[in-house]
Formats: C-alpha cells, structure tokens, sequence
C-alpha cells in the first residue's frame, strides 16, 4: 500500500490543467523571483518578509494594505518593486482636501477652434497606471476612500457616462501611520475587506539599520534590471489558480477562518472572549490564494498547509475586531492568530474527523 506512506503535505495527483507550459512557467517564475528579491536587495535592506507578502498579493492579483511608520521605506518599496516588474507606477499622496476626482480623473470642457464646437475630453487621473501607490489613505474623507476602493474592485472608473478600464495589471498598495491618529478617517470594516492582505512593517535590525546608513549617505545609486514583463505578470497570476490543492488543505484554511468567528459553534472559548467579529469568507479564499502564490514562488506545484500559515497574518489581521476584555488585556489580533494556528490541527486525518 503505497499510498499509506503518503504524508498529508505530499502533492496531489497533478491537476489536468496544469500544462507543461504552465509548468515551465511556474519554474521560470521560481528563478525570477530570486532574481526579484536579488535586485530589491539593491535598494532595500531587510524587510524580506515584506517583500515576499507583497509579490504574494500580486501574483493572486490582490491589493495590500502597509501599516509602519514614517521612513520604513515603504515608498521605496513599491516604486522600486514596480521597477523591476516593468510596471507604470504612481504615488497619490492622501489628503484631506483631495477629491474623487483628483484620482480618477475628470471631463473638461474644449473648443475645437476650427469648428467652433465645444466637447469634452476626459482626463487620466493618477489611477490610470499599473501599480498605485496610496499614501496614507486614512487621511482622506470616506468619498474619496470610496473612489479608489471601487476602482480596486472592479479595475475601472466611471464618469459621467463613460467607463474607462485601468490598465493591466492594477495592485494598490495602501499605506497607514500607526501612531499618528488625529485628523484621519479610519477605513470600515467592509472596506478593510477589500485588501487581501494587511502586512505589517517593522523596524529594521541593529544591523540592518547600520547598512542603512552605509547606502543612503553615500553616493550608490542601484542599477535595477527588470525581471519581469507585465505581460509575464498577467499569465503568472492565471496560473497560480491552477495549482492544485489537496483536500485537506481547503479544510485547514477553513477551519482557520471559521475559528475566528466567536458565534460558530466550533469557535475556541479564547475567541468568545477576545474576538468581536470574525473573518468572513473572502478570508479562506484569500489564504487559498495566498497559499498557491506562495507556492509556486518557492517553486511547487501544489500548497502545503504551511503556506496557509504564513499567509493567515496578513489574510487575518484585519478581518479580526477584537472586544473590549481583549484591548483591556493588550490582547491584539496577531496574538489570536497565533493561538489559532497552535491549536487548529494541521494534518488531514485530524480534520477529516473534527466534528
């Protein structure tokens, strides 16, 4: 019985619709990201993390949400990411005063000086590019939030009566000030919902901090080559919904996300306690998602249940509200994160008979 020896993260029979296109594919992508991470390392320091959750997103054509403060990089992150990736990049800087308009575009009245006839001919506003940098987005009022929220859903923008279709691949990433709070408009719940991931960006190490210094004040300026094509991107992001993923995989993501909610019956008593809302489907989705990305940057053809691991924290941040007894113990949703991925089991048998 070979099959017994099976281990519950071995790869699945290959999926039909993985071709060997697809695979060679999948390969070429593998060595393209190292040489992604190798020319990100140019300009950025650390942050590898960060980096790996960013193209994760992209590559399950997803949008993020950064959360750090002032001087992480964060700017140069993506603009240097858009670089390599041979990606239109723009950087719209969130204001209170800024209107839906000054992001999408608008119609201006013209005169056809031979003619004499008046027309109006729309102007491209800053989302017309292939990755929009938002810039503190929670300082803008919830109107303007809701412009480049829609245009994240359904990649284009109305006016008047025309709709006009962004270009190919579009990824927004947003980005948040953590400690300076006054004067913003938070984000609702059922906007956060839209980011696949929330990713968190840390201080640099002692180390790392130093290096830092070496490369900023002096004179280096990163030679960046490109390492991949949009055209690339765009059927890399078709492929990865054709890794396949084992049953008990599906289970694990879901049993994650349903864990969270503290009115389903298989909710730990931590959760009852500590969690408000829990993470509704888009949740498991996104982790399966997260997970085929992931895989298929490492180079597999199939996603274990440690790919949904790394994926859950970001998935799950900011789909979790915590309670009042939570935020009085200091109790936050990357700890609740972390209990559930020590006690939600792992391997397929166990979950295949949880009731």
């Amino acid at each position: 019985m070979a099959d017994a020896k099976k281990t519950n993260d071995e790869p699945e029979p290959q999926d039909p619709e993985m071709e060997k296109s697809d695979l060679g594919a999948i390969k070429a992508l593998n060595e393209a990201y190292t040489r992604m991470t190798d020319e990100l390392a140019k300009a950025i320091v650390g942050q590898a993390a960060v980096i790996e959750q960013i193209l994760i997103a992209m590559f399950s054509n997803g949008h993020c949400l950064l959360i750090g403060v002032p001087g992480l990089a964060k700017t140069l992150m993506v603009s240097t990411t858009s670089e390599i990736l041979g990606l239109s990049f723009k950087r719209i800087q969130f204001t209170p005063d800024l209107m839906p308009a000054d992001i999408t575009g608008t119609d201006i009245l013209e005169e056809d000086h031979t003619t004499g006839k008046r027309f109006f001919r729309f102007v491209h506003g800053p989302i017309f590019a292939n990755m929009i940098l938002a810039d503190e987005i929670n300082r803008t009022p919830p109107k303007t939030q809701a412009a480049l929220l829609e245009a994240m859903q359904e990649h284009h923008v109305t006016v008047g009566e025309e709709t006009y279709y962004l270009p190919e691949p579009f990824f927004v990433l947003a980005t948040q000030n953590p400690i300076e709070q006054e004067g913003t408009y938070p984000l609702p719940e059922a906007q956060l919902d839209r980011f696949m991931f929330n990713i968190m960006v840390g201080y640099p190490t002692a180390e790392e901090e130093i290096e830092i210094m070496k490369m900023v004040t002096s004179s280096y300026v990163p030679d960046l080559k490109e390492a991949l094509s949009a055209e690339e991107i765009l059927r890399l992001q078709s492929i990865v919904r054709k890794v396949p993923v084992a049953e008990h995989v599906y289970l694990y993501a879901s049993n994650l996300a349903r864990a969270t909610r503290p009115r389903e019956p298989e909710a730990p008593d931590y959760v009852k306690e500590w969690v408000q809302w829990g993470a509704g489907p888009r949740a498991s989705l996104y982790m399966i998602l997260g997970g085929k990305a992931r895989a298929i940057l490492h180079g597999r053809y199939h996603v274990t249940t440690e790919d949904i691991e790394v994926v859950a924290y970001p998935v799950l941040r900011h789909r979790i509200i915590t309670t009042f007894n939570a935020e009085a113990e200091g109790i936050k949703s990357d700890q609740v994160i972390e209990r559930l991925l020590e006690t939600v089991p792992k391997r397929g048998e166990e979950l295949l008979t949880r009731p």
